[in-house]
């Protein structure tokens, strides 16, 4: 995701990183240059919907054109990415589901992800549904807006296009946001960049979700070391509670945690910002630099 996410900025040089993500979460992927300076809007109608037929073609090349495959694909884009949920949405056996997940693996559309439960001291833990995510920011966004009702862009009416991605729209950049968190750790470990974690390297790297808890990120270093962190792309500043949620979470599920991380789109409160030192690194949109 790093190396997508530093061409499309080299390609097409946004002002500022805020942009560079909003403009990659839809058009990464995409062998294009975009005018990150045009409304996303203008550009998706222009270089997306006007092409749609051109485009239909590249992705059913993509996902051998098979419709059950994508029906998975938008089961993926528009649920909670777990393998269980696609599969219900597609109304297909676990079995038969998970031999086109492989099949889509191979073929480099999606990467599975795994909880990592392997952190965790809770004893007798219960197996829990893997998840998703689309290698193409691009890919994800056509499954997820294009696809389920493409017969009307097929026939140049937009109109329920952009009342869905109105809706949806906040949805493909935290993502992008949440998954290049993710890359930015990896930098810093790397770089000796947080206090209390010098001279070692990850080897385990991911989230942490049961039924009830979600961890956006967990990074374990070959020292024994282990980050958590959370991730928020919206227009407010972070506040205390969101450290507080973060540690709860953690709590809860018996992780011993060194170092905690926040990544905010719109930075962090001032009462936030006074607890930083070892044991909290505060990270905002600007920091995502690669």
């Amino acid at each position: 995701m790093a190396e997508q996410f530093k061409d499309f900025c080299v390609r097409n040089n946004p002002k500022n990183q805020e942009e560079a993500i909003n403009y990659f979460a839809i058009f990464g992927g995409l062998d294009i240059k975009v005018n990150t300076t045009v409304p996303i809007e203008i550009l998706i109608e222009k270089l997306i919907l006007n092409k749609y037929k051109y485009l239909r073609n590249d992705i059913s090349n993509l996902t051998k054109g098979d419709d059950l495959y994508h029906t998975i694909l938008s089961g993926l884009a528009l649920g909670d990415r777990r393998t269980n949920s696609a599969f219900r949405r597609a109304n297909i056996s676990f079995d038969d589901g998970i031999d086109i997940i492989d099949d889509l693996c191979g073929l480099k559309v999606l990467r599975l992800e795994k909880s990592l439960q392997s952190l965790s001291d809770i004893d007798d833990q219960y197996v829990v549904s893997e998840k998703l995510l689309f290698v193409s920011p691009f890919v994800r966004f056509w499954f997820a807006c294009i696809s389920p009702i493409f017969k009307g862009i097929r026939d140049g009416n937009y109109e329920e296009f952009f009342k869905t991605f109105e809706n949806r729209k906040s949805e493909f950049a935290s993502l992008i946001f949440e998954q290049l968190s993710h890359e930015l750790i990896k930098q810093s470990v790397k770089n000796n960049e947080i206090a209390l974690i010098q001279n070692q390297t990850i080897v385990k790297l991911g989230r942490y979700w049961d039924d009830n808890i979600d961890i956006d990120l967990l990074v374990e270093t070959k020292g024994g070391k282990v980050i958590a962190g959370s991730s928020k792309y919206t227009n407010s500043k972070i506040k205390k509670s969101e450290l507080t949620k973060l540690k709860e979470n953690c709590k809860n599920a018996k992780i011993d945690v060194d170092t905690f991380v926040l990544f905010s789109k719109k930075g962090f409160t001032s009462e936030l910002k006074s607890l930083k030192g070892d044991n909290l690194k505060l990270y905002t949109v600007k920091n995502f630099n690669f």
